[in-house]
């Protein structure tokens, strides 16, 4: 059955609320790697109680709804479907524990053309469940490799986001790299995320891949963490905008090497796994600010 664009569209979400607390901010720091030197302390605070700080890009994994996609009404084939892009903007610096809910609709349907798959685009909105409070603004757009030609002239789909900018062809202002724990996806999916081919062997070789990988929002909050530490002096609260286009998977246990490029408030950045020479991560932007905290 073709993905009808209607249906899909408006797509009926349920509200998920969730309870998160310092427990689960100072997991995720640790899934990123955050702590590997015990004593340096601009980072031990992304993973202890004492002035702790939460990561950003934890936006990422708040209020998520489920791979919704797997329901034969929405018409996707789901065992043809990845994870091809993120972002996520914050409006105010995610607290350490908090009580929100996520908010999500279907917003983009884009047909690629037969043979070449459709992207379907996710927006959530997290926001304090009893104030209502925006935090942040979470986009996951999803690949669906076997839906491609679906639209018809009275029911075109949705016109395509502009591509982002190409790479600046020069030397990058700052490189960033960081090794990843051989056990990196088994901690991260302590976070929420329990699909089989990041734990399995066997799984993950009938999925095509010698060995597990890593998630690919783990690549992304590795991302953010490259990017606080070199364009945002260690500093959270200036990571106002992230995103990233998935390119290749990473296996945990390998080395990633950041390459960034500034330009005032705008950065540009690309991620390659260093072992196999392939970009992971490819087109990635950051916006640099400051965020303001609730009065």
């Amino acid at each position: 059955m073709p993905i009808d664009y209607q249906v899909l569209r408006n797509w009926k979400f349920t509200d998920v609320p969730m309870h998160y607390d310092e427990r689960d901010t100072m997991l995720y720091g640790l899934s990123l790697g955050f702590g590997d030197n015990p004593l340096d302390a601009s980072k031990l605070r992304f993973v202890y109680e004492k002035n702790l700080v939460a990561v950003p890009s934890m936006a990422a994994i708040l209020g998520y709804p489920g791979n919704f996609l797997n329901d034969p009404a929405t018409g996707v084939d789901y065992l043809k479907v990845v994870h091809g892009e993120q972002s996520v903007e914050l409006h105010r610096p995610l607290p350490v524990t908090a009580r929100i809910v996520g908010r999500s609709r279907v917003s983009q349907i884009v047909d690629k053309g037969r043979g070449k798959g459709a992207l379907v685009t996710v927006e959530r909105k997290i926001v304090d469940a009893l104030s209502g409070e925006l935090f942040a603004t979470v986009e996951q757009v999803i690949f669906c490799r076997g839906d491609g030609g679906f639209a018809t002239e009275a029911c075109p789909g949705d016109p395509p986001a502009p591509a982002p900018e190409v790479l600046p062809d020069a030397p990058p202002d700052a490189v960033f790299t960081l090794p990843t724990r051989t056990d990196a996806a088994l901690l991260y999916r302590l976070l929420g995320d329990r699909n089989h081919l990041h734990a399995d062997p066997d799984v993950a070789r009938a999925a095509g891949f010698a060995r597990p990988i890593l998630q690919g929002l783990a690549t992304y909050g590795l991302a953010a963490r490259a990017v606080i530490e070199t364009c945002c002096g260690d500093d959270p609260g200036r990571l106002v905008f992230l995103y990233a286009r998935f390119s290749a998977p990473v296996f945990p246990g390998e080395t990633l090497r950041a390459e960034v490029w500034r330009d005032g408030e705008a950065v540009r950045f690309r991620i390659k796994v260093i072992e196999r020479d392939v970009v992971a991560i490819n087109n990635g932007m950051a916006t640099i600010g400051q965020l303001q905290a609730a009065a």
